[in-house]
C-alpha cells in the first residue's frame, strides 16, 4: 500500500501528517473535498430530472456501483445521481472514516457487509453485487485504486482529471485491458445535453466556421487544502479546473491541438501558492487552424465560461461547467437555441457507464481520452517552464479518442 493511500485512512492520520506539512495552518474538517465549489442552485430550482426519457431498468438489472471516496462530491451530488439513474444503483462504499460510511450506507439502503475502507478494498472482488467501482479520490490517487479494481476484476469510472502524470495513464489503460475490464472518465460535460446542442453548432457549421474559442474556468481558493498540494493535486488549477476548458474545447471540436503555448503565476508570499500554480493562462492551436485561449485559477472571482466565434455567429455557455443552473447564449438568436430543462448530470455518466456494461460497448470517455489530456495538460507546463511553444502531433481523425457517442 504506497503514501497517498496511508495518508487517507482515516481522517486524524491525516491531521496528523498535515500537521507536518504545508496544509497543518488552517486545514479545516473537510478534509477530502473532491471537486471545485460550486453556486448552489436557487431554493426555487426545480429537481434535476432523470438522464433519458426511456423506461427504467428493474432494479434488479442495474449495474451495481461502489463510491471509493466519501467527499463533498459523493455526498452532494453522486448519492443523490443514484437516485435518478434508471440503469445504475448504489451498491457499495469505500471510506476512511467508518462512522460516515455507516450513516451514508443505511441511509442509502447499501448492505453494511458492502462497506469497506483503504486496507480491505481488496475484498470487493468477492461481492457480486459490484461491477463498476466509481473512483471520487484525489488525483495523485487514481492510478492505485483504479489497478485494484481493475485486479478485482471490476470497471472503473474514475473521475477527472485520470491521473497526474501520462505514465500513470498509460499504466491505468494497461491493467484495464489486461484485466479485460472497461474504464471510463468522468467527464460529464461531454455527456451533458446542452453542452451538446453546443458541439453540434460547431460540427454542423451553423454560423460557419468556428475560428476562435475562449474559456475561462476561475475560483477563488481561501484556505489550505489537498489541491494546493503538489503530491495530492499533481498540476494546481490546470487539473482541477483548467481541464474543464481543455476537455471541453477539445470534445466541441472533435481535434487535437498541434501547438501549445502558456504562462503559470503564482503571487510572492503567497502560502496557498507555495507548491502550485494560483493560476494558469495558454493558447491552443488545432489543425483547421482555429486558436483557443483558456484561463484557470485558483485566485480570481468564480467564472465558469466559453464562447465560440464563427463566420456569423457567437455562442456558447456562461455559466457552461457547474453541476446545475448552466445557460446557453448565441447570437443572433437564429435558429434558437432549444429549451433544455435542468437534468442530473451525474446521472448520465452512470447510464452511459452502466449501459455500456451491460452491451459491452467502449464508453465514449474511455482512458484514452484522459491519457490525452494529460498529454497536454504536460505541455502546458512544459511551455510555461521554457516560455516557448510545445508542438505536439498532429492526429488527422476527428475524435480520435473517443468511443461510439453516447444517447
Amino acid at each position: 500500500m504506497n503514501s497517498h493511500t496511508e495518508l487517507y485512512l482515516n481522517r486524524r492520520t491525516f491531521i496528523s501528517r498535515a500537521a507536518r506539512g504545508a496544509l497543518a495552518a488552517t486545514i479545516g474538517p473537510q478534509l477530502i473535498r473532491l471537486a471545485p465549489a460550486q453556486e448552489p442552485s436557487g431554493s426555487e430550482a426545480p429537481a434535476p430530472r432523470s438522464a433519458d426519457t426511456s423506461e427504467p431498468w428493474p432494479i434488479e438489472k442495474r449495474v451495481g456501483v461502489a463510491l471509493v471516496g466519501l467527499g463533498r462530491l459523493s455526498i452532494q451530488e453522486l448519492i443523490p445521481a443514484f437516485r435518478v439513474s434508471k440503469k445504475a444503483k448504489l451498491t457499495a462504499l469505500v471510506s476512511g472514516d467508518p462512522a460516515k460510511a455507516q450513516r451514508l450506507a443505511q441511509e442509502n439502503g447499501v448492505n453494511a457487509e458492502s462497506i469497506y475502507d483503504y486496507h480491505n478494498f481488496g475484498r470487493i472482488k468477492a461481492n457480486s453485487d459490484v461491477q463498476v467501482v466509481y473512483i471520487v479520490l484525489p488525483n495523485s490517487m487514481h492510478a492505485e485504486y483504479t489497478i485494484r479494481a481493475a485486479r478485482a476484476g471490476k470497471h472503473v469510472l474514475c473521475e477527472k482529471p485520470m491521473e497526474v502524470s501520462v505514465t500513470k495513464c498509460q499504466q491505468m489503460i494497461s491493467e484495464c485491458r489486461h484485466a479485460k475490464v472497461k474504464l471510463m472518465v468522468a467527464y460529464r460535460i461531454q455527456y451533458e445535453p446542452m453542452n451538446r446542442v453546443m458541439q453540434r453548432l460547431v460540427r454542423q457549421k451553423t454560423f460557419g466556421d468556428v475560428k476562435y474559442i475562449e474559456s475561462a474556468n476561475l475560483l477563488k481558493v481561501e484556505q489550505m487544502e489537498w489541491r494546493l498540494s503538489k503530491e495530492l493535486s499533481g498540476s494546481g488549477p490546470v487539473g482541477d479546473l483548467g481541464i474543464y476548458c481543455l476537455n471541453t474545447i477539445r470534445f466541441l471540436l472533435g481535434e487535437e491541438p498541434t501547438e501549445v503555448f502558456a504562462q503559470t503565476f503564482r503571487p510572492a508570499g503567497d502560502p496557498r501558492f507555495k507548491e502550485v500554480d494560483a493560476t494558469a493562462v495558454w493558447q491552443m492551436r488545432f489543425p483547421s487552424g482555429l486558436v483557443a485561449n483558456c484561463t484557470c485559477s485558483f485566485d480570481a472571482h468564480h467564472t465558469q465560461s466559453y464562447r465560440a466565434v464563427a463566420d456569423r455567429g457567437t455562442f456558447g455557455m456562461d455559466p457552461a461547467f457547474p453541476y446545475r443552473g448552466l445557460k446557453m447564449f448565441v447570437q443572433p438568436n437564429e435558429p434558437p437555441l432549444p429549451q433544455i430543462g435542468q437534468t442530473d448530470q451525474f446521472a448520465y455518466e452512470l447510464d452511459h457507464m452502466a449501459d455500456c456494461v451491460v452491451n459491452d460497448r467502449e464508453p465514449y470517455t474511455p482512458g484514452e481520452e484522459g491519457l490525452q489530456d494529460q498529454r497536454v495538460i504536460e505541455a502546458i507546463f512544459e511551455s510555461a517552464k521554457h516560455g516557448k511553444i510545445v508542438k505536439l502531433p498532429k492526429i488527422d481523425k476527428l475524435d480520435a479518442f473517443r468511443g461510439l457517442a453516447a444517447g
